[in-house]
């Protein structure tokens, strides 16, 4: 394509979407050519906030490729194929950061699914991002313990770190900042109730960690988990934060109802090795009261005594 005979009908500062709106047009036969934008290096995400992508199109082709994009801005049921920067105003909002690179942004929240089910290799899903966001809340909240419990054990300071950084905990910050509907997710793990699973929840909050430390340095990632955890480790300053364990407390209150004692059985392990996920089972006699989830088989455990207990006290 000669450069005078080609118009520009998309501007973006993300790749992903750029990559996204290439792969749609060439589906419906529509040559591209992007005009402006990084080159590709080591990282699959975006390092330059200021950078702008531009696809072009040949003249003759502009109206139809701009009716093409429109038409998926559009589209419901499916999924939205190119994400709109407006829709995420209200996230940023929520989360009192304003990216200057969205294109993080949208690969955080961009589930494995959405990648696996995309021909044009274009998409990138959010696996990498999840591991330095969680060396990111790891390093914030190890900070903020030894600041906030001076005085306090190793061991205890390790209790109030896996609390707070638990799956359960993640998943449940991850619905309080509505991100199970912004998520981007293959056509299956919709159908699935993808978006309030608390694995995929606790992961993309990850993920979101990750793209604030990317986008703005440790300082707004800080404040960012500060703002969010702040509660958490002040309920850790009271008397009876140490007191409670979630499996003892089952345990009592199966004996105080005449019933059996509680065990727990590993029912699966999902993920790669520095990522499993294991999922346990609580039982009572024969009965699967509860399920839980965890990164490892204890907080599993006491994550589905939290859930049994919970069930517990709905019935009379």
């Amino acid at each position: 394509m000669s450069p005078s005979d080609l118009i520009v009908i998309f501007r973006t500062q993300s790749d992903i979407e750029a990559n996204v709106v290439e792969a749609l047009l060439d589906s419906h036969g529509v040559q591209t050519l992007r005009t402006a934008g990084p080159t590709p290096g080591l990282f699959q995400f975006k390092l330059n906030p200021l950078g702008e992508t531009c696809i072009a199109v040949r003249d003759e082709d502009a109206a139809e490729a701009v009716r093409i994009i429109d038409s998926h801005r559009e589209q419901v049921g499916g999924g939205i194929v190119v994400p709109l920067p407006q829709e995420f105003d209200a996230l940023e909002a929520r989360l009192g950061y304003r990216f200057r690179d969205r294109g993080l942004l949208e690969h955080a929240l961009t589930h494995k699914s959405k990648a696996h089910e995309d021909p044009s290799g274009g998409v990138v899903d959010n696996e990498s991002m999840e591991f330095l966001g969680d060396a990111v809340l790891g390093l914030v909240v190890a900070d903020a313990l030894f600041r906030s419990f001076p005085t306090s054990s190793e061991g205890q300071k390790s209790k109030i770190k896996a609390n707070l950084v638990s799956t359960a905990s993640l998943a449940e910050l991850a619905e309080q900042l509505g991100l199970g509907k912004h998520m981007i997710l293959g056509r299956g793990e919709e159908k699935t109730g993808g978006r309030r699973k608390q694995a995929l929840l606790a992961d993309t909050c990850e993920a979101l960690i990750a793209a604030i430390y990317l986008d703005g340095g440790l300082d707004p990632a800080r404040s960012f988990l500060m703002r969010e955890l702040s509660s958490g480790i002040a309920d850790a300053k009271q008397p009876e934060y140490f007191g409670r364990d979630h499996k003892s407390r089952l345990q009592e209150q199966l004996q105080a109802r005449g019933r059996p004692l509680p065990s727990y059985r590993v029912s699966g392990e999902v993920g790669p090795d520095h990522r499993k996920l294991f999922h346990v089972e609580v039982c009572v006699g024969a009965e699967v009261i509860a399920q839980g989830v965890g990164r490892t088989k204890k907080e599993a455990e006491q994550e589905g005594a939290r859930l049994a207990l919970a069930a517990l006290r709905s019935q009379p």
